[in-house]
């Protein structure tokens, strides 16, 4: 049994479906988080938020995510304290538009908002579990809007990373969207700790390290390169030049755009790609690779 780096998050609600598929092929996997959230924005969500939705001829807001909650909480809070805890204005009332939301869990986490902070909240929330993909809640908001004829505008509060499949669905109904965004995803500042957590108490040998995205890999490899002999591609000068202590590993990746970055822009040699990006075939890979050496 050896260990493997996943390079990513495991699953905290439910068993994690890659480490179980490397556990079940008797390898011993270990997750350690490579990405964080930060709010970005939030000065310019503040004043928005200042502004009645009226003012801004906005018909409802769009909620995709926790973040987006958190963002909006973060804003709410700053015009708080701003205002000294007066009463909420008239005209920055946010209880009079409906806060479309994906999914159960972003419409608990804005009722719950609504609950800790009453000033600059939404009352007024629909959408939720009837709604969890992006192409649900577009049909489900093209359905709710008041169907009088009169234009529509939305402001739609994204990360850095969305796909467009809500936007083109609305905009080609009509539907106006004011995007904002209020969050982005960035490389873990504390990956450094935690993969020095995850040496420090493991005391098997390891044996391969994955990697699930190109833009993760060019963040996490030079901190890896502080512990690990990585294998470059077409040569061994790299392994060979390493101190003994550094644990000399194998290269796993989960798709072939992450494997081409890996080889063409950071030069090391993948062992093994995925045939499908899910956890069986990336485990079948890796235990079919050793079994053959």
């Amino acid at each position: 049994m050896s260990n493997v780096l996943l390079l990513r998050a495991a699953n905290q609600d439910s068993p994690d479906r890659y480490e179980d598929a490397f556990r079940s092929r008797r390898y011993h996997p270990i997750s350690v988080p490579v990405l964080e959230t930060v709010i970005v924005g939030c000065e310019e969500l503040a004043r928005r938020l200042s502004i009645s939705p009226e003012k801004q001829n906005l018909s409802g807001v769009i909620v995709t995510s926790q973040r987006a909650v958190e963002a909006w909480s973060e804003a709410a809070q700053a015009l708080i304290i701003a205002n000294n805890n007066t009463p909420l204005k008239p005209e920055s009332d946010w209880w009079s538009v409906p806060f479309y939301t994906v999914g159960e869990a972003t419409s608990v986490a804005l009722r719950d908002l609504s609950e800790k902070i009453p000033l600059y909240t939404p009352r007024d929330i629909r959408g939720g579990s009837e709604t969890g993909t992006a192409e649900r809640l577009a049909g489900f908001i093209l359905k709710d809007l008041p169907s009088d004829g009169t234009s529509k505008k939305l402001l739609y509060l994204t990360g850095d990373k969305n796909r467009d499949t809500l936007p083109k669905i609305l905009e080609s109904a009509g539907v106006t969207l004011d995007s904002l965004q209020v969050y982005a995803t960035q490389g873990s500042s504390m990956f450094p700790h935690d993969l020095s957590l995850a040496l420090e108490h493991e005391g098997l040998s390891w044996g391969w390290i994955v990697y699930f995205a190109p833009s993760v890999a060019e963040f996490v490899t030079p901190i890896l390169r502080n512990h690990f002999a990585l294998p470059a591609a077409n040569s061994s000068i790299e392994d060979c030049a390493r101190p003994s202590e550094y644990h000399h590993v194998k290269v796993a990746a989960i798709g072939p755009t992450t494997e081409s970055f890996l080889q063409q822009t950071l030069k090391l040699s993948v062992a093994v790609t995925a045939r499908n990006p899910k956890p069986d075939d990336l485990a079948d890979g890796v235990l079919q690779h050793d079994e053959a050496q």
